[in-house]
Parts: C-alpha cells; structure tokens; sequence
C-alpha cells in the first residue's frame, strides 16, 4: 500500500462490479469538504443483508449496481483529519459511523424524521461507495465517540443496534409488556436486546433455526419459540402458550420480512397491539388485514434511525444493559473480503465482519 506525502496510506477499495465480480481497487483518498466534516480510516466493517443481496442480485428495488461501487456501511474507525470547525473529536479518536448523511432542510429534516429524507447519501446505496476502504468521510454529525469499553470490532454493531432501537420506539413503551421478536439474525437479536433493555417483562424469541434461538435467550429472550411449518394461526396459539401469554403480545417486532412470520405475529397479537415491520422480504405479502381491523392493531413500518437513535444505542451499551458479547462469530481479512460475502451468503454463524487495510484482529478488539 502507497504512502502520500501527508502521511496518509492509499485508499484501497473492495469493489463490487456490475454483474457480481469484486475487484481490490486504489481509489482517490478523500478529501474534506466542508469545515464540519471528519475524515475516518475505518477499522472494521459488518457485513449486511444488503451488502449480499446487492453482490447477488445487482439491485434493492430502484437501487441498482449500474456502475462499480464500495459496499459497507456498519462501520468504525479511527479519526485522522478533522475540519476547521469541528467540535469533540481530534486525531486518534475511536469512532462509530452513521452512514447516511442527509439535507437537513426538507420538511422530513426539519420535523425530527431525518431517515425519510429523499437527499440521503446512504453508504453502499448506489449510486454512493459505501466504507469497505481505508478511508471514508463524513460530516461531524454522523461521527459518534465509543465507551472505553467498546472495542472497534464490536463497535460495527451499533448500526444495526440503532435500527433495532429505532423499531422499539416505534412500538412505544415497553415497561411490563409483552413482545414477540420475529428472526434472531443480527438485528432480531438486538431487537430482543433491546425490547428487554427497554422494561418489556416478556420477550419471546421467534426462528426456526435452534442455534440462533439458543443465542437469543444470552441476548434479552426470555423464552424461545421454533417456527414450525404449521399454519400461521396455529403456530401463533403455540407461540403465545410457550411464553406463557394467554391474550395474546402486545407488541410483535417482525425482524424477517417472511410472510409466514408477519401473519403469525399478527395472529398473536392482543388487541390493540402494535405491530412494527422491521426487516425486509418480498416487496408484496399477503397479510390479514381482517385480523388487523378486528383488533385494531397498530401496524407500523420502520426505516433505519433517526435522531438520537444512534446516542441511545451507545447509551444502552454504555451503561451496559445491553451487551454484544457472542454476536460477532466470523473475522475476515481485508483481502479476504469475498470470503466473507460468501460466508454471509452461506448463512453461517450470527455476525461476520471485515478489518480494514492494515488492520487485524488485535487492533480492532483493543479498547
């Protein structure tokens, strides 16, 4: 790897090619472009369900790989240049990265709903290059200090933790409920986490793979549910007899976007419970819509995070009410990179995440 005259290492790229071929790649070295922006080297980076499914299918709905593009964007790193007018970070700083940068002057800015900005620059949302690199850039607002406790490994965790903070607000207070958390992939489980951090006195874990729910019970679970390939309504009378919930929940988190599970959790409900769709499936389900109105069931979609969801997300971490021990089960390389995508892929283990460029395992995991 090149060194420049400013003392900053090249900026190697994993890239990803119209057509599903990855390339190693020098990029230019980015550059601040305003006096409030941040320039990070990224230490580590997890991998997403989107980052896959773009490698695999070219395309997210009207998001499509039409040129070469960086992918990544659960990233931490290392602050190496700060702007004129940044406040509260220095040179040497550990960071998490919030990985969209908006307007911040459309309506949805100015009314708090900052995830629903049409300007968005998302990270590994084409047509933007996402972290998997040496550098990336982003404003101070986006760039958030980690506990001393959270090393730069764990830290590429606090994206999706954010996400399933965002869904859990959503749902509205969870002291002494009931919550059903459907898929105990990376952000099921943190959803559960959450939900459990958040007061709820029943959290039932909803897969249909065993391991995941054994994790799910370290994380928040208090009890655990296999999906079976019964009906949706008989699964969800099992469901509610597992937890012990007679009336049924009153909250239902769908972390899978699966058909079955949307309408199971929809049957287990109470009335007037909420229901917050929080992963993605297929763009069209068939759901009962005659249980929803039966029970007037709030039903609710939820999209990334908005203000102060990161922050809280860090609290949670920092007062350590919830942990992210065991999440993260695979470590990659930066030149292993595609090993890891096919890892994901693979659906093995929880978690898998690639050092950046001339970082390894031990610099990450130091706090």
């Amino acid at each position: 790897m090149t060194v420049t005259a400013n003392g900053k290492r090249g900026n190697e790229a994993f890239v990803l090619h119209p057509g599903g071929t990855f390339a190693f790649e020098e990029r230019t070295i980015p550059t601040l472009q305003s006096d409030r922006d941040i320039i990070i080297r990224v230490a580590a980076t997890g991998l997403c369900g989107s980052d896959v499914h773009y490698w695999q299918h070219g395309a997210i709905g009207r998001y499509v790989v039409e040129k070469p593009i960086i992918l990544g964007h659960e990233s931490s790193g290392i602050v190496v240049e700060c702007g004129n007018n940044v406040e509260g970070f220095a040179v040497g700083d550990r960071v998490v990265l919030e990985p969209g940068s908006t307007c911040n002057t459309c309506k949805h800015c100015r009314s708090g709903r900052y995830n629903l900005c049409q300007a968005v620059r998302f990270a590994a949302t084409p047509p933007y290059d996402g972290t998997l690199a040496t550098y990336y850039r982003v404003p101070q607002e986006c760039c958030y200090k980690l506990p001393p406790h959270v090393s730069l490994r764990d830290a590429t965790l606090i994206e999706p933790l954010s996400v399933a903070v965002h869904s859990s607000l959503l749902a509205g207070s969870m002291q002494e409920k009931s919550v059903a958390v459907f898929g105990a992939g990376p952000v099921g489980l943190l959803c559960s986490a959450v939900a459990r951090a958040f007061g709820a006195s029943t959290v039932a874990a909803v897969d249909v793979v065993p391991s995941r729910l054994a994790s799910a019970l370290k994380h928040g679970a208090t009890d655990s549910y296999q999906m079976s390939s019964e009906s949706p309504e008989k699964n969800a009378v099992d469901l509610m007899s597992t937890a012990g919930v007679q009336a049924g929940f009153d909250i239902v988190l769908d972390a899978t976007g699966a058909e079955p599970c949307v309408n199971c959790g929809i049957h287990a409900l109470t009335q007037g419970g909420k229901f917050v769709q929080v992963g993605l499936g297929k763009p069209n389900l068939s759901i009962p819509v005659g249980q929803i109105c039966d029970k007037e069931i709030s039903f609710k979609g939820s999209f990334r995070y908005g203000p102060g969801d990161f922050q809280l997300a860090i609290g949670l971490l920092n007062s350590h009410r919830v942990k992210l021990n065991g999440l993260i089960t695979h470590e990659f390389a930066f030149s292993e990179a595609e090993d890891a995508f096919k890892n994901v892929a693979g659906r093995s283990g929880i978690k898998s995440v690639i050092y950046g460029p001339d970082f390894d395992a031990e610099m990450a995991k130091n706090v």
